[in-house]
């Protein structure tokens, strides 16, 4: 039987543990990098590896230890799980070759993944993770890959056990304004989803002054029977606690830490394309910077229209957070987002992270003095309003080559509007409509879906268009 071919998608190598992602096809990866690394002359700089809370996660990252070891090239293996974006950070802090955060992020528990990290921080661009891709595919089957056990690693000085945790959070502490959160003496509920936020979002709220409650703050690598996605499904729990304890604030950070989850006061869980526009309008209001806005082709124009009011320019990319975290480092932008709950600011690693963006929104909350719902009144109010929403449709065997046929087709009318415009991406199509709106259908780098992302101005034209969406992908 033919042995599947190891991918990455737009943020890592992901598959099912056992099936997919086992420890050999590990140390295939591993050793490709490493064979890239001396490749690129980095050999000596060695390496930062983490893991998140997932099953045998710190088994992977050992084993990727012995492969490293065993090639002359030293680890610095984080002691506990790690949020992804401290990874980064420590890559940058360490002038480190690079860095692997064994996770799926908020992949279903029964995937696990390998996050490779460049030598700048962001997740590796395309060119780089092809080579390691050939790399590794050449390795999967043969038994040559060379190893050392840890014990010797550690006795000849190719793994250090380090702590990633406290120059990341003294780092976040230079970045966001704690004054107003100190005065506002916040009560805010926490959502950690079982992962690796914990003594991170919540450590940094305490020593704020916030009263702190904690919801599935304990490592579970099942995340309770479900993904560890910030969704408004899955924080349906901390709404409730919100609803009878009397909060100021809902925040939760998906498996490894790197996307965000809001919620309102009341209950109410806030898009996270609302939060990004409404963090872009406060920071272009108090930070001074100067510089554009970058946003992924899935990600709301309200974006767009917020930088429209302050004068800034917005970048559009690819899905994948790696190409706002190269403009990031090409000091284009001060700010970048995407719909599925990434985000960044100027001076900060070119990587999602989802810490940073909960201690943005509960800066703004002090500082504003305003719940969120509020702010997003006032914001539609001076530039329109913009909605948005996204459904994964699951895909079939049978259906699989069928909806990809028509994807590829031209379009002249998508629920009831004239198709004006449209660009067609590797990240899929998008077709701009008459009305402003759009409808963007891409299917997913690591799951049997098709996403479909629409916007509009209205709530009854947005589930039109959703409609419109599913019997588009059904044929019918």
């Amino acid at each position: 039987m033919a042995i599947e071919k190891i991918k990455f998608g737009t943020s890592g190598w992901r598959g099912v543990i056992a099936a997919d992602f086992t420890f050999s096809r590990v140390r295939a990866v591993t050793q490709a990098i490493a064979d890239h690394l001396v490749a690129q002359g980095l050999k000596d700089k060695g390496v930062v590896i983490g893991y998140d809370t997932r099953f045998l996660s710190e088994r992977f990252a050992a084993e990727s230890v012995r492969v490293f070891a065993a090639n002359g090239i030293r680890s610095f293996l984080s002691n506990r799980d790690v949020p992804t974006p401290a990874v980064a950070f420590e890559i940058i802090r360490r002038k480190a070759a690079g860095g692997i955060n064994f996770t799926a992020s908020h992949n279903p528990p029964e995937y696990n993944g390998l996050k490779f990290s460049a030598a700048w921080g962001g997740p590796a661009l395309p060119e780089t993770t092809k080579d390691i891709e050939v790399r590794a595919n050449a390795l999967i089957d043969k038994n040559s890959i060379p190893l050392l056990s840890l014990a010797e690693a550690k006795q000849k000085g190719m793994v250090d056990d380090v702590d990633l945790r406290k120059a990341y959070l003294d780092d976040l502490r230079k970045k966001i304004d704690f004054e107003p959160i100190k005065k506002a003496k916040l009560k805010i509920a926490i959502d950690l989803l079982y992962g690796t936020g914990r003594d991170y979002l919540d450590s940094a709220l305490r020593d704020a002054g916030c009263a702190i409650t904690i919801v599935h703050g304990h490592r579970d690598p099942l995340f309770g029977g479900r993904s560890p996605e910030p969704s408004e499904e899955n924080l349906a729990e901390l709404s409730e606690v919100m609803k009878k304890g009397r909060f100021d604030l809902g925040l939760a950070v998906d498996g490894d830490a790197d996307r965000f989850g809001i919620v309102d006061p009341d209950g109410t869980y806030i898009n996270p394309n609302q939060v990004l526009a409404l963090v872009l309008d406060y920071l272009c209001r108090t930070r001074g910077w100067k510089g554009g806005a970058a946003r992924s082709i899935a990600t709301t124009h309200l974006i767009d229209a917020v930088a429209k009011k302050h004068g800034i320019e917005v970048y559009e990319t690819g899905v994948g957070f790696k190409f706002i975290g190269d403009l990031l480092v090409q000091g284009k932008i001060i700010f970048g987002g995407e719909e599925s709950a990434g985000m960044t600011i100027k001076d900060h690693v070119p990587e999602k992270d989802g810490i940073l963006a909960c201690l943005l929104v509960a800066e703004m909350v002090s500082s504003e003095r305003k719940t969120l719902k509020d702010m997003l009144k006032r914001l539609y109010k001076e530039v329109g309003v913009i909605l948005n929403d996204r459904v994964n449709i699951r895909l079939t065997e049978a259906n699989h080559a069928a909806v990809y046929a028509r994807l590829s087709q031209p379009l002249n009318e998508f629920g009831g509007l004239r198709v004006k415009g449209k660009k067609t991406t590797a990240d899929g199509t998008k077709y701009m409509l008459e009305d402003d709106s759009w409808v963007l259908m891409r299917a997913s780098g690591t799951e049997p879906v098709v996403r479909v992302y629409v916007e509009s101005s209205s709530e009854e034209q947005i589930k039109e268009l959703i409609e419109a969406g599913k019997k588009f992908i059904s044929g019918q």
